[in-house]
């Protein structure tokens, strides 16, 4: 439903609580533009505590973990994108198998370039869709499980192959879905007629992945590794397990941001693990893949002074900037692609880190299911879209078709947000438009921005999420 919770910024409107600005652009001209071309950014906004410290309080509770844990439990019920793997029925049938498969294993309707940006011929093309055997797909489908064994890929088709819009730029490859972290449960559905190719459905998304990623073993084991505890959690941008020459398979084990690994049972203090002490480290159990791909568990070293957290995060306004500027800088990567991560999986893995549970794509994200939300069609004027960007709060996701910006303060009587970004656009004092390539988790005003059309972000929102 439209607009489906009122918030204060219509008593903005009706107030006249602000002014409103005849267009978003001529916020521009009160930011000066610093040498890095970041218009109304400096230094020192780059640093959490920047923002933190101008926040009431910063480190009250938004919501008790009881409430997360049920939030966690409706957008499970009610979000089609996620999927509750304990609920799983033993039995899928032919058709939602092949529903799911339809929804992600599509070609691109416009030409797509390899990785050598020569164009990748319609009949390669078409291999890949065959190569999906659809045909193979029984009426009745007994789900397996299994565990995600490292950085794992999911493609929406059976293939490594690159598919790019244009021609040298390989930023974004249009079968690049997302990735799927150490530990993830998944379920598998279907494979491919060598079996390298799996069809799985992990609690966030369902895609191909290599099965050299996953470790498959009983429904029982998977899913009680996935609810264990005590755990630690990855709240880091990522963290590695220590080199462990004698456990290669876990040995600097990369871990990202929302990774939840369970404690491993203590051992005696004599006895070292693979070959180390423990007494500096946290001893956690991660899932390895036996060389008949079934599943085992072997201990690993994460150090005690590296990014995790015994649980969740607390989920506080403060602890939300802080976990955001973890990825500041880092590499824009499609799908995560190129070890890092895009717009919508940035805000994942933030919002993750503190328990929260968010489906993985923008339009999915957007429709802010079992939070409050605003949303905006085409019948919104410009004057109401810029109240509701002066009103958004500490916190508050702005999305835009395809982009998701988080709000981490106001400065220069407009809001701020941190996103993962391509490319940043506003308008000049001249009239001109400056284009800067970001490439990265950035900090930038709201107001200025621009869409590759030249029209604002203000005007381009589609929804505005608030977690409380």
């Amino acid at each position: 439903m439209r607009n489906a919770v009122l918030w204060p910024v219509l008593f903005a409107l009706v107030l006249g609580l602000g002014s409103v600005d005849a267009a978003p652009s001529t916020q521009a001209s009160s930011l000066q533009v610093p040498a890095s071309g970041v218009i109304g950014v400096t230094d020192a906004q780059l640093s959490p505590d920047f923002w933190i410290a101008r926040l009431p309080n910063a480190n009250a509770s938004i919501m008790t973990r009881a409430e997360l844990h049920a939030a966690n439990g409706q957008r499970l019920r009610l979000e089609p994108s996620l999927h509750d793997l304990a609920a799983l029925p033993d039995a899928l049938s032919r058709r939602a198998v092949l529903d799911l498969i339809g929804r992600v294993s599509r070609l691109p309707r416009v030409p797509v370039f390899d990785m050598h940006g020569q164009p990748i011929p319609d009949s390669t093309l078409a291999s890949l869709l065959d190569g999906l055997v659809l045909d193979r797909v029984p009426e009745q489908v007994m789900p397996r499980f299994g565990l995600i064994v490292d950085r794992a890929s999911l493609r929406a088709l059976p293939t490594e192959l690159g598919a790019f819009t244009t021609r040298g730029d390989i930023d974004i490859d249009r079968f690049q879905e997302t990735a799927e972290f150490p530990g993830t449960p998944v379920a598998v559905v279907h494979e491919t007629a060598d079996g390298q190719w799996l069809f799985v459905i992990s609690p966030r998304y369902a895609a191909w992945t290599r099965r050299a990623h996953v470790a498959l073993g009983t429904r029982a084991e998977v899913l009680a590794y996935a609810a264990r505890t005590p755990f630690r959690v990855v709240t880091g941008a990522r963290v590695e397990t220590v080199e462990t020459p004698e456990a290669p398979q876990v040995s600097r084990r990369e871990l990202d941001m929302t990774s939840r690994v369970p404690l491993a049972m203590p051992l005696a203090p004599e006895q070292p693990v693979n070959g180390q002490a423990a007494y500096a480290g946290w001893m956690v159990e991660l899932p390895i893949r036996k060389e008949d791909g079934t599943l085992g568990f072997q201990p690993a070293l994460i150090q005690k002074n590296a990014d995790t957290h015994a649980g969740y995060l607390p989920y506080t306004r403060a602890d939300l900037i802080r976990q955001a500027f973890k990825f500041l800088g880092e590499r824009y990567g499609w799908g995560h692609l190129h070890g890092g991560r895009d717009c919508s999986g940035f805000i994942s893995e933030v919002f993750g880190s503190m328990g929260l549970l968010l489906p993985r794509n923008t339009g999915d994200q957007a429709r802010g299911t079992g939070f409050a939300h605003h949303l905006f069609d085409a019948g919104d004027s410009h004057a109401a879209r810029l109240a509701a960007a002066r009103a958004l709060q500490v916190g508050d996701r702005v999305y835009i078709p395809g982009h998701v910006l988080l709000v981490i303060g106001r400065l220069h009587g407009q809001p701020y947000v941190i996103h993962d970004v391509v490319d940043l656009r506003y308008r000049r004092v001249d009239g001109g438009i400056a284009r800067i390539k970001l490439n990265s988790v950035a900090v930038t005003p709201l107001l200025p921005l621009l869409g590759e059309d030249g029209v604002s972000y203000v005007d381009r929102m589609t929804s505005i999420v608030r977690m409380r």
